[in-house]
């Protein structure tokens, strides 16, 4: 067993290494190219003004806004709150569609990545037991790995967690400052990878999740929040 996930030769996964750091670095900087110009973009929209150019201009920034909140560690949602605060209600719909579109994205990559792909990286950066864990994990069913999980935690706080993941999935999406432990997109996309969320249960759980900020402004104006 432990001679399967025994890593490469060195010479071997160091290329693919640097490849995946290059890669990861190239994603990195468009992301905050990408950013830094929704924001100046973001800023120069007048909440009266309306052409066939702004109009577009909007999709497109909703588009972008869409991808960055599917980015793990990216704080895509304060993008949408100031599409939100620039625009006001009549936009609300749109930036709502687009949250659950990112984030709904970000579960479905997690959800169906190839679980070899990511052994070999582990293996490739020498992390063999947690390669091992993946390996095994991986060919758990659904219910064996939530009780895993409940082996894993405490008695009061394991089945309790299991339970209410769904309502815990959202609680935490909506938590200020959640870029910290990876933003929407990460959360989304670590729930995917644990394959203990089911698809249309998670999506719905997304949709509810970020459906009061956009309709509360949608209801009764960006007024409410300022």
């Amino acid at each position: 067993m432990t001679q399967q996930y025994n890593p490469p030769p060195l010479l071997r996964s160091l290329p693919r290494i640097v490849f995946r750091i290059a890669v990861i670095l190239a994603i990195a900087y468009g992301v905050h190219l990408l950013m830094g110009w929704v924001m100046v973009k973001s800023q120069t929209l007048s909440p009266t003004s309306q052409s066939i150019m702004l109009t577009s201009l909007v999709a497109l920034l909703l588009l972008s806004y869409s991808v960055l909140i599917a980015v793990p560690f990216v704080p895509g949602i304060e993008l949408g709150l100031s599409l939100l605060l620039l625009r006001g209600a009549p936009i609300a719909p749109y930036v709502y569609v687009a949250t659950v579109l990112g984030l709904s994205l970000a579960y479905l990559i997690g959800r169906y990545m190839p679980k070899h792909w990511l052994q070999r990286t582990l293996l490739d950066l020498r992390l063999r037991s947690v390669a091992g864990f993946v390996g095994s994990v991986q060919a758990m069913t659904p219910q064996q790995r939530i009780d895993l999980m409940c082996e894993r935690l405490p008695d009061w706080l394991g089945h309790r967690l299991i339970k209410w993941r769904y309502l815990g999935l959202a609680a935490v999406i909506n938590i200020p400052g959640n870029s910290i432990v990876g933003g929407g997109g990460g959360i989304c996309m670590v729930a995917g990878l644990s394959r203990i969320f089911t698809p249309t249960a998670t999506l719905v759980t997304i949709a509810l999740a970020v459906s009061p900020v956009p309709l509360l402004i949608w209801f009764f104006g960006i007024e409410l929040f300022t």
